[in-house]
């Protein structure tokens, strides 16, 4: 059984392993800084930046810019060596929470997915996983929105690659009704959704609110099946992740997860459903 859970004093879901980097990357540039006797303001007014805002990046509270390394490192004539620093500071494309998750997921033969309130990622259009993402809480650099937009948009390529896996999508009438962005926004986002739901390998069933049992309100649960035969089931939070992959809460969840999946529409039913939504928008 693995379990993780998030933490850290950073804000945007950051390794523990990329605090690290930035708190190196922003020392070097003090101590390059302070070495060339360049004044903090007077870096921060060449990049365009607060001082504060510089303050944070040399103490390893916000990821150092690339705008800034490149300022930096032409006014303390460091020749390249504070520019190289970039390439550990690129946003990492997953949520340090969920990063496990993303590994079993590559591997995987059977995908079960019940979300009560989100689309689930492996079915998002990238204009909505753009809205999730760039308006998460607090708000994410543009860097690191467009890196995890990018990537989550790459995980979809499971859906095609060979051979083909099977996924198995039960999606709570909330998440269907729930407007993310605007409406021409969502309805696309159905529209995919009902596109997605007539592949060989993909069924989408609709679990409606007067017979969503009660273990539908605690939160979403995904259940996976490796080439290896190994399962494991990941249940998400707003800020933690749990992985198992084996004893009672493999179990619990696995119970769950079938119990609400009896309580859903057909999948022909759930298609009907799908496109009146969209027609609605």
């Amino acid at each position: 059984m693995w379990q993780w859970e998030a933490g850290g004093c950073v804000a945007s879901g950051e390794s523990q392993q990329a605090q690290q980097n930035w708190r190196y990357c922003g020392g070097q540039i003090k101590l390059w800084r302070e070495e060339a006797g360049v004044g903090r303001k007077e870096l921060a007014d060449e990049a365009g930046y607060d001082f504060e805002y510089v303050k944070s990046m040399e103490c390893g509270r916000r990821r150092p810019t690339l705008r800034l390394l490149q300022i930096a490192d032409q006014m303390c004539g460091a020749r390249g060596k504070l520019l190289a620093g970039h390439e550990f500071l690129k946003p990492e494309p997953f949520p340090a929470r969920s990063k496990e998750y993303m590994a079993i997921e590559a591997e995987a033969i059977t995908v079960q997915w019940y979300e009560p309130m989100l689309i689930p990622g492996l079915l998002q259009t990238g204009d909505y996983a753009r809205e999730l993402i760039g308006n998460d809480c607090p708000l994410l650099d543009e860097e690191t929105v467009a890196e995890r937009v990018a990537a989550r948009l790459r995980r979809q390529e499971k859906l095609t690659s060979k051979p083909l896996a099977l996924f198995s999508f039960v999606l709570h009438e909330a998440a269907l009704r729930a407007v993310v962005g605007d409406e021409g926004v969502m309805r696309k986002q159905l529209e995919h959704l009902s596109e997605v739901g007539q592949w060989r390998n993909v069924s989408i069933q609709v679990l409606p609110f007067k017979s969503a049992p009660a273990a539908a309100l605690s939160g979403p649960i995904v259940l996976v099946e490796t080439a290896d035969h190994e399962q494991y089931a990941f249940a998400d939070g707003q800020e933690t992740g749990a992985l198992y992959g084996s004893g009672d809460k493999l179990s619990i969840l696995t119970q769950r997860h079938g119990m609400i999946r009896m309580q859903a529409l057909s999948v022909e039913e759930s298609a009907r459903v799908i496109r009146k939504l969209a027609e609605e928008l």
